[in-house]
């Protein structure tokens, strides 16, 4: 094999593992809209077709269960019959011992596919659900072919309740990310991948607290007991529906989330080649730092949501463990590394489970580090090096483990640094995340205009995207509804100027304070529509106001009066 054949190879095992989805069907001659947008005239007996096909391929397939006497292992390269999964995984028996590995079979994409730009496409299926999500892809990926020219890319598909099978499955389906530069990417120049998830009906949330006795279920705690009880740690199921849409909320000036997620894919894909830990190394941590407000703990819970649904092919559930990181310091000397341990050890049974992803967040972690840099300097007990240092250990196991991941957050950078590098130098990642730029912050304001009047507090009126207003900033127009939109959009761009130095928590919560103070002064609890030009200018009032309030609270603050 030459260099070149070794390289597309590489190229093309990374590229697949990164998208983790199938590549689309040939294409066919079909009736596509024109421009961007949809066709209404859908292809459904095509779609339907498929899914004939796929239920009389599911026969054969049980009836050669049968036949071989086996329900859930098939050999000579044939692939499992699995729910979720779409990439083959192949059993190959030892014939020393008779001991079945189990290996990743992925299929190599040719150099053309491999340099095709990437649209993501997310699925959500509605609880009771029970079609098979290999169905659910090759039905999506099959009418995006045949009915549309180009992707929207945030935006929801159309249409396709018109195929009775997605309509009857199928919740909610969104062009969610795209490697292209191209807003609007051409599908016949592009890799379709479909990512098809199921959340719970219902949020399942555990609750563990940490006590000289261990780690319990709240379910079980006696009140009664003297004994102080912390909530160390909540367990959330993933995929969940309380948190679809947060990913898309959180707005960055830069590539802070592909670079997230593509490390992940980078370790997932070192892992299954079995790279060398002792020459490469990875410690599988990342660590968010940056003022507080500025959604560093959101995003974590973001990024598990999103690796959930990603990796829902290899993966058949997710877990997001959220670790109190005050509750691991006990008030009975030397028990809190013991805490730390039981923790852990929870953990590290849910890792084992390699069928599910677990994402670890520790948040606030400046605590854990300073108390140890207290702890050696003798202003701390010894007891607070001891849990820092159970920590580190168990984190060091963990490393070894493909399907997790742990993420921390930091409000203070600095205390970490100063404390010890031990924390730092174990981050793979390390990234700022500081306060929101304009352009953010106009996308986070215009986004809370439109939820309230999707809500219909709000009079309706179409709001711009930012790049579309830079177009039309110094352009009015001779239409009156579209200069209103545009002057509308201007006044809110200019809010976003003034809000520097405000976190996106902040800027979520001026509607509010904008109604209370400013709005809702003279009405009462019947909801009556306001035109957006009385909140835009609400708004702005309560943007100057908390100024001041932030002005006499640092001067208060200097003067030593609070």
């Amino acid at each position: 094999m030459t260099m070149d054949t070794e390289a597309t190879a590489s190229l093309s095992r990374l590229t697949l593992l990164s998208n983790f989805g199938p590549p689309p069907p040939p294409s066919a001659k079909v009736d596509k809209a024109n421009g961007h947008t949809i066709s209404q005239s859908a292809s459904i007996h095509s779609a339907m077709s498929i899914e004939t096909n796929e239920d009389d391929d599911d026969q054969q397939r049980d009836t050669a269960r049968q036949s071989n006497g086996s329900d859930t292992t098939r050999r000579n390269g044939n692939c499992n019959d699995r729910k979720r999964g779409s990439a083959c995984e192949i059993y190959e028996e030892d014939q020393e011992d008779g001991v079945y590995s189990r290996r990743r079979n992925i299929p190599s994409l040719s150099a053309e596919e491999s340099r095709k730009a990437v649209v993501h496409i997310e699925a959500r299926l509605i609880p009771r659900s029970m079609m098979r999500f290999g169905v659910i892809q090759n039905l999506i990926s099959t009418y995006i072919h045949e009915n549309f020219d180009r992707l929207e890319v945030g935006a929801e598909l159309e249409g396709w309740r018109e195929v009775q099978t997605l309509a009857n499955s199928v919740d909610r389906l969104c062009v969610t990310e795209s490697s292209s530069p191209d807003a609007f990417p051409e599908v016949a120049k592009c890799r379709i991948v479909v990512h098809v998830y199921q959340p719970s009906a219902r949020n399942i949330i555990d609750e563990f607290a940490a006590t000289t006795g261990g780690m319990f279920n709240p379910a079980t705690f006696d009140e009664d007991d003297d004994e102080t009880t912390v909530m160390a740690a909540t367990v959330r199921e993933l995929p969940s529906r309380d948190m679809d849409g947060l990913w898309d909320s959180l707005i960055y000036p830069d590539d802070v989330k592909p670079k997230l997620l593509n490390y992940i894919y980078t370790t997932l894909l070192f892992s299954d080649a079995n790279v060398d830990f002792n020459i490469v190394t990875w410690n599988r941590v990342v660590l968010l730092h940056g003022p507080p407000g500025t959604g560093k703990t959101s995003l974590c819970r973001a990024l598990a949501q999103k690796l959930a649904i990603r990796l829902s092919n290899r993966y058949s559930h997710g877990r997001l463990v959220e670790i109190n990181s005050h509750s691991l310091f006990s008030k009975w000397f030397s028990e809190s590394g013991k805490l730390v341990q039981k923790l852990f050890a929870r953990v590290t049974e849910m890792v084992e489970d390699e069928s599910g992803f677990v994402v670890v967040l520790i948040d606030e972690v400046e605590s854990l580090t300073a108390a140890r840099a207290g702890a050696m300097s003798g202003t701390e007990p010894s007891d607070a090096l001891r849990v820092v240092n159970a920590l580190l250990t168990q984190l060091d196991k963990l490393k070894h483990r493909k399907n997790v991941l742990v993420m921390s957050t930091s409000n203070i950078a600095q205390a970490i640094g100063k404390s010890h590098s031990a924390f730092i130098d174990r981050a793979d990642i390390k990234q700022y995340i500081g306060l929101p730029p304009p352009q953010a912050v106009y996308w986070i304001l215009s986004g809370c205009l439109t939820e309230l009047m999707r809500a219909g507090i709000i009079a309706h009126l179409d709001l711009l995207e930012w790049k579309d207003l830079q177009v039309v900033k110094t352009k009015p127009s001779q239409k009156p509804e579209r200069e209103r939109i545009r002057q509308a959009c201007l006044k809110i761009a200019a809010i976003s100027e003034a809000c520097q130095g405000m976190s996106g928590r902040s800027l979520r919560r001026l509607p509010v304070l904008a109604h209370a103070r400013h709005i809702g002064i003279n009405t009462t609890d019947e909801m009556h529509q306001s035109p957006v030009e009385d909140w835009i200018e609400a708004m702005q009032k309560v943007v100057g106001e908390e100024g001041e309030q932030m002005n006499r609270l640092d001067e208060a603050v200097g003067t030593g009066k609070i």
